[in-house]
C-alpha cells in the first residue's frame, strides 16, 4: 500500500489559511506518519498538536480537542467532508496508489451475467474513477454512479453510516460494486436488495457479499428478540458531533410504555469496556453510528440495537419493512 498524503495540497491551503497552531487527526493505522506530517507543517512556523483519539471517518471531527488546545484549524486527513461545523477544517484526502488493473480483470468473471452495474468508491480511490469506469465500458458493461446524496460527498463515493445513494440508482442496475473493504461493501448489502459484489483491492479478492449479509441479518434479528425480553434499557448517545442518529425521546417514551426502565447514557465512543460497567442493564440502543451496533455484535455480550432496530422492537415499524428498505 502506498499513500499519497496530498502534501502540496495540504502546504497550499495552510499558506492560504494562515493558522498559527492546528490540531491535526489521521485515521487509525496511519497514525505512525505524525512525525513525518509534523515536519512538513512545522517549516510553515505553525504549532502542530496530534490527537490521539480514534478518527474512524469523516464524523469524527476533534472540536473539542481543538478548542482544548485553542488550536485555529483542524487538520483532518483520510476522509471527506461529512457535515459543516463552525469551527474551521481542512480535509485532506489521502490517496491509495494502487495499480487496479488486476482486480478490475480478476472482476469479469464474477460480473459477466450483468450488463448495468452501479459503481461505488471509497474515498482514497476516487482518482482512479475515471480508469475504473473506462474500463467496464470498454467491456461492454453500462456503469451508474451512485448519487451524491446524504453524507457522500462526491458522486460514487461510499460511506459506511448511510447509503441514500445507491439506493436511489438501485432501480437503474443489476448488482453493485463497490471498490474499497470489506466495511463498506458489507455495509452496502445491508442497504440495498441487488447482489453487492466488492473488489478488495487489499488482498486481491472480488466477493459477492450476500452470505455476510445473511449471517448478520440473523444476528440482528436474534438482538432485537433479546431486546423485547429486556427488563432495563440502555440508550446510549455520543457527544461527537457527527455521531447523532435518531431521537432518545422517542425511544425513552416508548420503552416507558412497555413497562421497561430505562438509563439514559452519555459517551465520549462506544466500546464494550464502557458498556460493561452498566452490567445491570440488559440490553441497550446506541444513537452513534450505526455500524457500532452491527460490526461490532459479538464484542458486547448483550444486545445492541440501532436507533431503526429499536423501533422495530418497540412496535413503531416492523421487521419486513426494515429489510426491505435495508438494515442500513
Amino acid at each position: 500500500m502506498v499513500l499519497d498524503f496530498e502534501e502540496e495540497f495540504m502546504i497550499s491551503e495552510l499558506k492560504r489559511l494562515k493558522p498559527k497552531k492546528v490540531l491535526v487527526q489521521l485515521p487509525e493505522g496511519i497514525k505512525t506518519e505524525a512525525l513525518v506530517i509534523k515536519e512538513k507543517i512545522e517549516k510553515l512556523g505553525i504549532e502542530v498538536v496530534f490527537s490521539g483519539e480514534t478518527a474512524w471517518g469523516g464524523c469524527c471531527v476533534a472540536i473539542d480537542e481543538a478548542k482544548q488546545f485553542k488550536v485555529d484549524l483542524i487538520v483532518h486527513f483520510g476522509h471527506s467532508e461529512f457535515l459543516k461545523t463552525k469551527f474551521p477544517v481542512l480535509y485532506v484526502e489521502i490517496k491509495d496508489k494502487l495499480d487496479l488493473g488486476p482486480i478490475l480483470k480478476k472482476s469479469l468473471e464474477s460480473l459477466k451475467k450483468y450488463n448495468k452495474i452501479g459503481l461505488s468508491f471509497a474515498v482514497q480511490h476516487r482518482h482512479d474513477l475515471k480508469k475504473i469506469v473506462s474500463f467496464y465500458k470498454e467491456n461492454n458493461m453500462e456503469v451508474v454512479l451512485s448519487e451524491k446524496s446524504g453524507f457522500a460527498f462526491y458522486e460514487g463515493q461510499v460511506i459506511g453510516c448511510e447509503y441514500s445513494g445507491l439506493k436511489k440508482i438501485e432501480s437503474k442496475i443489476e448488482a453493485f460494486v463497490i471498490v474499497g473493504n470489506r466495511f463498506h461493501s458489507i455495509g452496502a448489502a445491508l442497504a440495498v436488495g441487488k447482489p453487492v459484489y466488492l473488489l478488495d483491492v487489499y488482498n486481491n479478492e472480488v466477493s459477492e457479499m450476500s452470505s455476510f449479509k445473511d449471517k448478520i441479518i440473523r444476528e440482528r434479528a436474534m438482538a432485537i428478540d433479546r431486546f423485547k425480553r429486556a427488563k432495563t434499557i440502555g440508550i446510549i448517545t455520543e457527544s461527537k458531533l457527527g455521531q447523532k442518529f435518531g431521537d432518545y425521546k422517542k425511544i425513552i417514551e416508548k420503552i416507558k410504555s412497555n413497562n421497561q426502565k430505562v438509563l439514559l447514557i452519555s459517551m465520549d465512543e462506544i466500546s464494550p469496556e464502557k458498556v460493561m460497567n452498566f452490567y445491570n442493564v440488559d440490553a441497550f440502543v446506541e444513537l452513534a453510528c450505526p455500524r457500532v451496533a452491527i460490526d461490532d455484535y459479538p464484542r458486547y455480550g448483550k444486545a445492541m440495537l440501532t436507533y431503526r432496530e429499536a423501533l422495530v422492537a418497540l412496535g413503531e415499524k416492523s421487521w419486513e419493512e426494515l429489510i426491505k428498505k435495508g438494515i442500513l
